[in-house]
């Protein structure tokens, strides 16, 4: 598993450091503050490539630089089965590359991450790995599997045209053919995934979607009883049965390099998620924490995980109120505050996961920064109003007026009405 990770001129802030939880990590923050490039650097030090160094299709994944001049470091440790290993990598301005000591860090087990725009990399303690030579490291095998979003479905092959792997729909079709021990784990994963007990997601039957397309296209069986095709699924549901496939993907073919290598299969597996609500209904969102947690359970039991994942959702947050739990769970957020010379500055906090008890009042947290869980223009007529309802001298006209705009922004149910009427009629606003 992740334990630390800290960077020094890399990155938003002269500083960043994080010490993860063994099991749940989120990470929050506004646009542009820096939690996708902290996934980056998360992946780069569980395996030492960066995503579009693999794959160069990839729009996002790109290697970390220096933010300034002077030296730059990333260090982090990493815990493996048995052992534990720290390690320093300093940025070589010359050779534009970050160098540490040669070899592979300690065996982390399974690691995927899932990137906001769809794209997969996944690294397999099994297949992806180098040894150290007299002359440095010595690359014997993939350094990892990156697919774009569209090689996720339609499949991902090496530089030479060697197929790496057939792709969402012609290994769904030939798994479901075979109905063996591969498409249960498939289906396993898709009922654990699945945004409630009630609405499984179930695969239906194969079909033709054009006479030009000679493939057997899988299907998912709706609730209003018709087999839709995953390539006209819905953008959620698309995300959740890409996550499903690639995991269920990994872990048959680690099982079968297992086999080979005759070495048991890893019983770690660490999930970087991007933007985890991407694309999710609130019903969803609510059990999407739960579920990636407990997806392993439908391949392995007993398998420990650890998730590291951002998030935009109040309804991701208070979701895992029943789950968090601060000796393995651990939140992260990233704000933009002033420094000591007036200039905006980028600062990582580790807060303490106070519970709130639902979505509304995570907006108004530390989270979001929100002023209210309201619209915009209802949160800006309250503050006049309630600017209003102190002051001695305010203006009958004016108060009148907030009264058509507060009117025109809350609810008749809205538990401000018994203040406002209260003081406005002790006032005389009201005709």
């Amino acid at each position: 598993m992740l334990k630390n990770l800290k960077m020094t001129n890399v990155g938003p802030a002269p500083t960043m450091e994080l010490e993860f939880g063994n099991r749940l990590n989120l990470l929050t923050g506004d646009n542009g503050l820096g939690k996708s490039f902290l996934l980056d650097i998360a992946w780069w030090a569980l395996t030492r490539k960066w995503p579009a160094q693999v794959n160069g299709k990839l729009t996002a994944g790109k290697k970390a630089l220096p933010s300034g001049p002077g030296e730059a470091s990333i260090a982090f440790s990493i815990t493996g089965k048995i052992t534990a290993e720290e390690y320093v990598s300093s940025f070589e301005r010359q050779e534009q590359a970050w160098r540490g000591r040669p070899g592979r860090p300690a065996n982390p087990g399974l690691v995927l991450y899932a990137m906001a725009d769809g794209s997969f990399a996944v690294w397999d303690p099994a297949r992806n790995y180098w040894r150290t030579g007299k002359d440095g490291d010595v690359q014997e095998r993939l350094p990892a599997y990156v697919f774009s979003p569209g090689e996720v479905w339609n499949g991902l092959h090496a530089r030479d045209h060697r197929p790496l792997c057939n792709g969402l729909v012609m290994d769904w079709a030939g798994w479901q053919k075979e109905s063996g021990q591969t498409f249960k784990y498939l289906c396993g994963a898709l009922r654990v995934l699945s945004p409630s007990e009630s609405e499984p997601i179930l695969p239906g039957e194969l079909t033709r979607i054009s006479l030009d397309d000679a493939r057997d296209i899988p299907t998912l069986r709706m609730p209003y009883s018709q087999d839709v095709p995953v390539l006209h699924a819905s953008a959620g549901m698309r995300r959740i049965i890409a996550l499903a496939y690639v995991l269920t993907w990994t872990w048959d073919e680690h099982l079968k390099a297992s086999r080979l290598l005759d070495a048991p299969p890893t019983d770690q597996v660490i999930f970087l998620i991007d933007e985890i609500e991407s694309h999710l209904h609130p019903r969803w969102q609510r059990r999407i924490v739960r579920s990636v947690l407990n997806v392993m359970d439908a391949l392995r039991e007993s398998a420990s995980v650890q998730l590291i994942g951002t998030t935009h959702s109040p309804l991701v947050l208070a979701s895992v109120e029943p789950l968090f739990d601060e000796r393995t769970d651990a939140w992260f957020d990233l704000d933009l505050e002033p420094h000591d010379n007036g200039a905006p500055w980028v600062t990582l906090r580790k807060r303490p996961f106070v519970r709130r008890g639902d979505a509304a009042m995570w907006l108004t947290s530390e989270a979001f920064d929100l002023g209210s869980a309201r619209s915009l223009e209802a949160e800006n007529v309250l503050k006049e109003a309630a600017t209003a309802l102190s002051d001695e001298d305010f203006d009958t006209e004016r108060a009148r007026q907030l009264d058509v705009q507060l009117r025109a922004v809350l609810s008749d149910t809205d538990p401000f009405w018994m203040r406002w009427r209260y003081v406005s009629e002790k006032k005389g606003w009201l005709p």
